[in-house]
């Protein structure tokens, strides 16, 4: 680590340090006391970049498979995300004709900067795919090797190719070439196969190999892919990665559930910036709170039931414009259960999302739960996880209540 990369590091420490108050995160009962600060420890020249693209803020959106379609990345910039990554996609479903390969390949005006991630097995497939989706205009091509989902791995994409380094070095080397330097890459990496030694050469092999090759960053989760979701992400591993690598940009993943959990990432890690994946979803306005700590501002106050209300309504709206509202309804049920965690009636809300059948059973909830004229109790912020989905898996939508929405005593 270079001098100037130890001071930033030391000044973002101080600033946490002192702001703080942290206790056992990692089981998800943290308490954090946040007060106001005079200055940010986060000078401009920290900016995240990946290649020519800026950005002003170095916390980001995450790919999530089945989630971060073009209504949730629209939500996600108007609460303040500066860059967004689409849903992962296979390689061949982009180069195949058919619905996905229209859907995949078309880039609307407002979505910019975004990404488009990647997976597959095959370098050849890789390599075509990424030029198809780089000539219809996404800004950053990322490859996806971090996916412990079984069915992924199954099939030796995703994570599998962390315990092949010659097989992902290949698919790097013919993305970087088909390319040729009009779209940065950037690779999504887990810690590893498993805990092995084996499995620590491995990783190495494959961050230095993609680094020599040319992308421009890397995204690191800091559980292995046999831990999948379970158990802490290891943050120390993502200062070993930041030291190893110097000046090459590394985004750290995991744990990151609220805003003081971002800002203390990038504190003691020493990273560059940050990637908001299952942290981010039902809860856009972490991008909002994320860069009120960054600027040395406040902790804004959770949002109140009627901010959350037109939130989920212009989620839902947006969801009908791209997917009709058939679809939409459907679509947004999994988004309505993460919704829910917000609300003081949580448990109510959210078996009222589950029961959702149509647009109207969605709009009929937002009437009963999300009036603004409703004499709601005090909102708490959300801590923890909350019902995680993995990416890849379904969510638990079996209802506790079978009720349609009703409205209630209050």
């Amino acid at each position: 680590m270079n001098a100037e990369t130890q001071r930033r590091r030391e000044r973002r420490v101080l600033f946490l340090g002192k702001r703080l108050s942290y206790r056992n995160e990692n089981t998800h009962r943290a308490t954090f006391s946040i007060f106001h600060f005079s200055h940010s420890p986060f000078s401009p020249s920290e900016m995240l970049r990946f290649g020519d693209i800026e950005l002003d803020v170095p916390f980001v959106q995450a790919a999530l498979s089945g989630y971060s379609d073009l209504p949730m990345r629209r939500i996600a910039r108007r609460y303040g995300a500066p860059y967004t990554l689409n849903e992962v996609v296979l390689d061949k479903l982009v180069t195949q004709r058919g619905k996905t390969r229209k859907r995949v390949l078309t880039v609307e005006p407002d979505d910019h900067p975004v990404g488009g991630q990647l997976m597959g097995a095959n370098p050849d497939e890789f390599g075509a795919a990424a030029f198809d989706m780089c000539e219809a205009g996404y800004d950053v091509i990322d490859i996806n090797f971090g996916c412990p989902v079984r069915k992924v791995l199954g099939r030796c994409r995703g994570g599998f190719h962390l315990s092949q380094p010659g097989v992902a070095l290949g698919i790097v080397r013919r993305v970087h070439d088909a390319v040729d330097k009009r779209c940065p890459i950037t690779v999504k990496l887990r810690r590893g196969i498993d805990e092995s030694a084996e499995s620590a050469r491995n990783f190495f092999a494959i961050l230095d190999g993609v680094l020599e090759i040319g992308a421009v960053a890397v995204t690191v989760h800091g559980r292995t892919v046999k831990q999948g979701y379970i158990g802490p992400s290891d943050w120390g591993f993502l200062e070993r990665v930041k030291r190893h690598v110097g000046d090459g940009i590394v985004l750290g993943s995991g744990d990151l559930f609220s805003a003081a959990a971002v800002m203390r990432m990038l504190a003691e890690t020493g990273v560059d910036g940050v990637s908001l994946a299952r942290g981010c979803i039902g809860n856009p306005w972490i991008f909002d709170e994320c860069r009120a700590l960054y600027a040395g501002r406040p902790l804004p106050p959770p949002p109140s039931v009627t901010e959350q209300g037109r939130a989920i309504a212009a989620h839902f709206q947006e969801s009908v414009r791209v997917h009709g509202a058939r679809l939409a309804a459907r679509v947004m049920r999994k988004f309505g259960i993460k919704y829910s965690e917000h609300h003081p009636h949580a448990r109510q809300v959210r078996d009222a999302f589950v029961a959702v059948r149509s647009a109207r059973d969605f709009e009929a909830v937002l009437e009963c739960w999300y009036d603004p004229r409703g004499d709601w109790p005090p909102v708490k912020r959300r801590q923890g996880p909350g019902d995680l989905v993995a990416a890849g898996a379904s969510p638990d939508i079996s209802p506790r209540s079978t009720q349609r929405p009703r409205r209630v005593e209050r």
